[in-house]
Protein backbone atom coordinates (compact mmCIF):
# COMPACT_ATOMS: atom_id res chain seq x y z
CA UNK A 1 0.00 0.00 0.00
CA UNK A 2 1.42 3.13 -1.03
CA UNK A 3 0.29 6.79 -0.37
CA UNK A 4 1.40 10.29 -1.83
CA UNK A 5 2.24 13.18 0.13
CA UNK A 6 2.90 16.81 -1.35
CA UNK A 7 3.54 20.60 -0.27
CA UNK A 8 0.83 22.79 -1.45
CA UNK A 9 2.08 26.48 -2.70
CA UNK A 10 4.23 26.03 -6.08
CA UNK A 11 3.24 22.69 -6.65
CA UNK A 12 -0.78 23.20 -6.47
CA UNK A 13 -1.41 27.08 -6.15
CA UNK A 14 0.81 30.13 -6.55
CA UNK A 15 2.68 30.81 -3.26
CA UNK A 16 0.40 32.95 -1.36
CA UNK A 17 3.36 35.70 0.31
CA UNK A 18 4.43 35.95 -2.90
CA UNK A 19 0.92 37.15 -4.12
CA UNK A 20 0.49 39.19 -0.87
CA UNK A 21 3.72 41.08 -1.44
CA UNK A 22 2.58 41.62 -5.39
CA UNK A 23 -0.63 43.40 -4.32
CA UNK A 24 0.30 45.03 -1.12
CA UNK A 25 3.88 46.58 -2.77
CA UNK A 26 5.68 45.28 0.25
CA UNK A 27 8.41 43.48 -1.47
CA UNK A 28 9.84 42.29 1.97
CA UNK A 29 6.69 39.88 2.02
CA UNK A 30 8.44 37.99 -1.16
CA UNK A 31 10.81 36.06 0.66
CA UNK A 32 9.30 31.94 0.94
CA UNK A 33 10.58 28.50 2.37
CA UNK A 34 12.76 28.89 -0.71
CA UNK A 35 14.92 31.75 0.53
CA UNK A 36 15.31 30.92 4.60
CA UNK A 37 15.65 27.45 5.93
CA UNK A 38 14.04 27.97 9.37
CA UNK A 39 10.56 28.87 9.16
CA UNK A 40 10.22 30.15 12.51
CA UNK A 41 13.00 32.39 11.36
CA UNK A 42 10.81 33.16 8.32
CA UNK A 43 7.39 33.47 10.05
CA UNK A 44 8.54 35.97 12.80
CA UNK A 45 9.94 38.00 10.18
CA UNK A 46 6.84 38.01 8.18
CA UNK A 47 5.11 39.07 11.33
CA UNK A 48 7.20 41.82 11.92
CA UNK A 49 6.18 43.32 8.78
CA UNK A 50 2.48 42.53 8.88
CA UNK A 51 2.30 44.35 12.15
CA UNK A 52 4.70 47.69 10.81
CA UNK A 53 2.18 47.97 7.99
CA UNK A 54 -0.98 47.13 9.98
CA UNK A 55 -1.89 44.55 7.52
CA UNK A 56 -4.90 42.42 8.47
CA UNK A 57 -5.86 38.37 8.30
CA UNK A 58 -8.48 39.70 5.47
CA UNK A 59 -6.15 41.65 3.83
CA UNK A 60 -4.19 38.31 3.46
CA UNK A 61 -7.67 36.15 2.86
CA UNK A 62 -8.74 39.49 0.07
CA UNK A 63 -5.01 38.28 -1.57
CA UNK A 64 -5.88 35.23 -1.21
CA UNK A 65 -9.33 35.17 -2.65
CA UNK A 66 -8.50 36.00 -6.61
CA UNK A 67 -5.97 33.17 -6.60
CA UNK A 68 -6.43 30.36 -8.85
CA UNK A 69 -4.58 26.98 -8.95
CA UNK A 70 -1.71 26.52 -11.62
CA UNK A 71 -3.00 25.14 -14.69
CA UNK A 72 -3.44 21.72 -14.95
CA UNK A 73 -2.88 21.28 -11.66
CA UNK A 74 -6.89 19.81 -10.53
CA UNK A 75 -6.33 17.05 -13.50
CA UNK A 76 -3.23 16.04 -11.78
CA UNK A 77 -4.76 15.88 -8.21
CA UNK A 78 -7.57 13.72 -9.62
CA UNK A 79 -5.08 11.74 -11.51
CA UNK A 80 -2.96 10.91 -8.52
CA UNK A 81 -6.29 10.07 -6.81
CA UNK A 82 -7.40 7.91 -9.12
CA UNK A 83 -3.95 5.55 -8.22
CA UNK A 84 -3.66 6.14 -4.48
CA UNK A 85 -4.26 8.41 -1.69
CA UNK A 86 -3.10 11.90 -1.52
CA UNK A 87 -2.66 13.96 1.48
CA UNK A 88 -1.22 17.63 1.11
CA UNK A 89 1.16 19.13 4.10
CA UNK A 90 1.65 22.50 3.91
CA UNK A 91 3.21 25.15 6.25
CA UNK A 92 0.07 27.18 5.42
CA UNK A 93 -2.76 27.82 7.69
CA UNK A 94 -6.36 26.55 7.86
CA UNK A 95 -7.45 30.26 7.96
CA UNK A 96 -5.18 30.78 4.32
CA UNK A 97 -6.36 27.54 2.81
CA UNK A 98 -9.93 27.14 2.71
CA UNK A 99 -10.51 29.12 -1.07
CA UNK A 100 -7.60 27.57 -2.56
CA UNK A 101 -8.86 23.88 -1.30
CA UNK A 102 -12.36 24.53 -2.28
CA UNK A 103 -10.86 24.91 -6.15
CA UNK A 104 -9.01 21.72 -5.84
CA UNK A 105 -12.08 19.68 -4.73
CA UNK A 106 -10.40 19.60 -1.22
CA UNK A 107 -7.65 16.77 -1.29
CA UNK A 108 -6.95 16.31 2.73
CA UNK A 109 -4.85 18.79 4.11
CA UNK A 110 -2.70 19.05 7.28
CA UNK A 111 -1.70 22.26 8.19
CA UNK A 112 -0.92 24.69 11.10
CA UNK A 113 -3.39 27.73 12.27
CA UNK A 114 -2.91 31.28 12.98
CA UNK A 115 -3.28 33.33 16.33
CA UNK A 116 -5.64 36.60 15.88
CA UNK A 117 -6.75 39.39 17.88
CA UNK A 118 -9.91 41.56 18.06
CA UNK A 119 -8.88 43.61 15.95
CA UNK A 120 -8.45 40.44 13.20
CA UNK A 121 -4.25 41.41 13.16
CA UNK A 122 -2.26 38.09 12.96
CA UNK A 123 -0.49 37.70 16.31
CA UNK A 124 1.23 34.46 16.09
CA UNK A 125 0.81 30.99 14.73
CA UNK A 126 0.81 27.43 15.90
CA UNK A 127 2.59 24.98 14.38
CA UNK A 128 -0.04 21.56 14.41
CA UNK A 129 3.54 19.83 15.51
CA UNK A 130 7.07 20.17 15.47
CA UNK A 131 8.84 18.91 12.31
CA UNK A 132 5.68 18.41 10.78
CA UNK A 133 5.96 17.33 7.24
CA UNK A 134 8.37 14.96 8.63
CA UNK A 135 5.89 13.79 11.34
CA UNK A 136 3.26 12.89 8.76
CA UNK A 137 5.29 10.80 6.72
CA UNK A 138 7.20 8.55 9.64
CA UNK A 139 3.45 8.20 11.00
CA UNK A 140 2.42 6.83 7.63
CA UNK A 141 5.51 4.84 7.65
CA UNK A 142 4.20 3.32 10.86
CA UNK A 143 0.96 1.90 9.39
CA UNK A 144 2.86 0.39 7.02
CA UNK A 145 2.45 2.61 3.82
CA UNK A 146 5.01 2.82 1.47
CA UNK A 147 5.63 7.26 1.38
CA UNK A 148 6.13 8.92 -2.43
CA UNK A 149 6.68 12.71 -1.68
CA UNK A 150 7.57 15.60 -3.40
CA UNK A 151 7.79 19.41 -2.73
CA UNK A 152 9.77 22.43 -3.95
CA UNK A 153 11.25 24.25 -1.32
CA UNK A 154 13.52 24.15 2.27
CA UNK A 155 10.83 22.95 4.32
CA UNK A 156 9.69 19.78 1.98
CA UNK A 157 13.36 18.27 2.96
CA UNK A 158 12.76 16.62 5.68
CA UNK A 159 9.34 15.30 4.09
CA UNK A 160 11.44 14.08 1.04
CA UNK A 161 13.93 12.46 3.24
CA UNK A 162 11.69 10.64 5.28
CA UNK A 163 10.12 9.39 2.95
CA UNK A 164 10.68 6.01 1.04
CA UNK A 165 10.87 7.69 -2.46
CA UNK A 166 10.89 11.76 -3.08
CA UNK A 167 11.77 13.86 -5.58
CA UNK A 168 11.74 17.74 -5.98
CA UNK A 169 9.37 19.80 -7.82
CA UNK A 170 10.69 22.80 -9.75
CA UNK A 171 12.83 24.06 -6.88
CA UNK A 172 14.93 27.13 -6.90
CA UNK A 173 18.64 26.24 -8.31
CA UNK A 174 19.32 26.93 -4.84
CA UNK A 175 17.49 24.06 -3.27
CA UNK A 176 18.51 21.67 -6.46
CA UNK A 177 22.20 22.70 -5.25
CA UNK A 178 21.54 21.87 -1.71
CA UNK A 179 19.92 18.77 -2.06
CA UNK A 180 21.73 16.93 -5.11
CA UNK A 181 20.54 13.82 -3.92
CA UNK A 182 16.95 14.44 -4.90
CA UNK A 183 15.89 14.23 -8.59
CA UNK A 184 14.28 16.97 -10.01
CA UNK A 185 10.70 16.98 -11.93
CA UNK A 186 9.55 20.37 -13.50
CA UNK A 187 6.46 20.05 -15.03
CA UNK A 188 3.11 17.76 -14.07
CA UNK A 189 3.66 15.31 -17.70
CA UNK A 190 7.28 14.57 -16.06
CA UNK A 191 5.58 14.21 -12.24
CA UNK A 192 3.45 11.95 -13.61
CA UNK A 193 6.16 10.25 -15.65
CA UNK A 194 8.22 9.91 -11.90
CA UNK A 195 5.34 8.46 -10.10
CA UNK A 196 4.73 5.98 -12.69
CA UNK A 197 7.93 4.68 -12.28
CA UNK A 198 7.02 4.33 -8.38
CA UNK A 199 3.37 2.60 -8.56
Amino acid sequence: MNVVCCDLEGVWVPEVWVNVAKKTGIDALKLTTRDIKNYDELMQYRLKILDEHKLTLKDIQDVIGTLEPLDGALEMIKWIQSLTSLIVVSDTFTEFADPLMRQLDYPTLFCHSLEVDEDNRIIGYKLRQKDPKRQVVKALKSLNYEVVAFGDSYNDISMLLEADKAFLYRPPQNVTDDYPQLPVVNDYAGMKEMLLKYF
